[in-house]
């Protein structure tokens, strides 16, 4: 292992410059006038595979984006893991926010800025390389590898799952390691071992068949948006609780060891409340935030739009208003069962003056691992070794759908090895990536390979 890692330091500093030259694609997933970014994109994927050993490597056209599949499987008798990531990234918006340009990479403080930096570029582009090293010293591998790099992440991997069910024996494999999440604190090695789904809904009110002028027909007529945020006010109570019947049927409580496991990480309510620029924060009543944000099940409203937005004023009463709601899921709610909850109780909300439209745009299961599972515990015995510390364990608050079916459908056991930080502005303005802890990701990578392989 020693000449393997000792290849991953002397090559650091190149692998930032090929970072460089992927972060300056703009695969933005969600947009159509960038479907040849996201073409150049799995491109560059795939040529990177074949530079780094993958003996079949192969770009799969899918109703939408592009899969790029690689494998090696030359270790007869080992185990396979299957290294999972995306290309795709979100949109920049709004652009006048960012301090450097989102598809011109930019080191600043020892980070890395540009879209897609940490979600999901810098973070699986670890693999690809702390794979190659093993090519470039010992020229094999101790384990068979396969990677599966999609392009449609941020937009709910629309077209993934069915690839799956169709390619059980393709991808078949014993772990699916994956890092799309994050480290607990900076410096602190962490294997996630939870994560919540999502149910993404969208509500539509409408009113009177067109736009109206406010003075001629204002106390005639209900007004989209006053009744939008009218039934959006009411899907929580006081306390924070979801108001929907039978939301909560299906969660899985938190046990006393998991909120134990939770004191001793020491998180600081106060700074998570400072670095956010909060005066206090805000949930569901009687439970620490990181309670919250890893073991409770959330509702929030994403986006609501409606009527006259632009700059000046006019006085217009719109005939619909539209909103965005999104809830994030824990072990053992689903995403279709919560989605008819929600669209029955809206309804009933509704009342009899304005038309309500409901639909369901894309949702995810949440997923939860054993901690002693041997590819976990493998995954945190490599971390520790490359970052010095013993790994810590936890939950996170965000989604990613696929984990959940690859569990489920492959019978793998999902390694979720993030290297990034929540405090590095994933879809938001001036997203950034530590290069200290790109560093330890590419040594953690390759101590996994070694140690699952043993």
């Amino acid at each position: 292992m020693e000449q393997v890692i000792n290849y991953l330091k002397s090559n650091k500093e190149n692998y930032i410059e090929e970072l460089k030259d992927f972060l300056r694609i703009q695969s933005i997933s969600t947009l159509q006038e960038h479907k040849e970014d996201i073409n150049n994109a799995a491109r560059f994927v795939a040529d990177k595979l074949k530079a780094a050993g993958m003996n079949e490597v192969k770009i799969i056209q899918t109703e939408g984006h592009p899969l790029v599949y690689g494998e090696w499987l030359g270790a007869p008798g080992k185990p396979t893991v299957l290294i999972y990531g995306h290309y795709d990234v979100q949109p920049v918006d709004p652009i006048e926010l960012w301090e450097s340009p989102p598809f011109e990479p930019t080191i600043k403080d020892g980070k890395i800025y540009a879209r897609g930096a940490t979600d999901d570029k810098g973070q699986m582009y670890i693999h690809i390389k702390s794979v190659e090293a093993f090519f470039k010293t010992v020229g094999s591998l101790p384990l068979n590898v396969k990677f599966l790099i999609e392009g449609e992440e941020e937009i709910g991997s629309t077209n993934l799952e069915s690839f799956i069910n169709q390619n059980l024996q393709m991808l078949k494999c014993d772990a699916v390691l994956i890092s799309d999440t994050s480290l607990f604190d900076d410096g602190i090695p962490t294997l996630t071992y939870g994560l919540r789904g999502l149910c993404y809904m969208e509500v539509e009110v409408t009113g009177p068949n067109r736009d109206l002028h406010s003075g001629t027909f204002g106390g005639a007529v209900a007004n989209p948006i006053n009744v939008l945020a009218k039934i959006i006010s009411k899907l929580h109570d006081k306390d924070g609780k979801i108001n929907i019947p039978g939301f909560y049927n299906d969660v899985l409580k938190l046990s006393k060891a998991e909120r134990q496991n939770f004191k001793y990480l020491k998180f600081s309510e106060k700074k998570f409340a400072r670095d956010l620029g909060v005066a206090e924060l805000k949930g569901e009543k009687g439970f620490t935030t990181l309670e919250r944000i890893w073991g409770r099940p959330t509702l929030d409203c994403n986006g609501i739009f409606g009527g006259f937005t632009g700059k000046g004023a006019k006085t217009v009463i719109p005939s619909k208003a539209t909103a965005k709601i999104s809830m994030r899921l824990v072990p053992y709610q689903e995403p279709k069962k919560i989605a008819k909850l929600f669209t029955k109780h809206i309804k009933k909300l509704a009342p009899k003056y304005v038309t309500v439209k409901v639909s369901e745009l894309h949702g995810g299961n949440p997923v939860i691992t054993p901690l002693e599972n041997q590819a976990t515990q493998a995954g945190a015995r490599a971390m520790s070794k490359a970052f010095g510390k013993k790994c810590v364990f936890m939950r996170e608050g965000g989604s990613i759908p696929v984990v959940a079916t690859f569990a489920r459908k492959l019978n793998a056991s999902p390694v979720l090895m993030g290297f990034g930080l929540n405090t590095e502005n994933l879809h938001s303005p001036n997203e950034h990536f530590s290069l200290k802890h790109f560093e330890l990701g590419l040594y953690s990578s390759a101590y996994f390979i070694n140690e699952y392989s043993a």
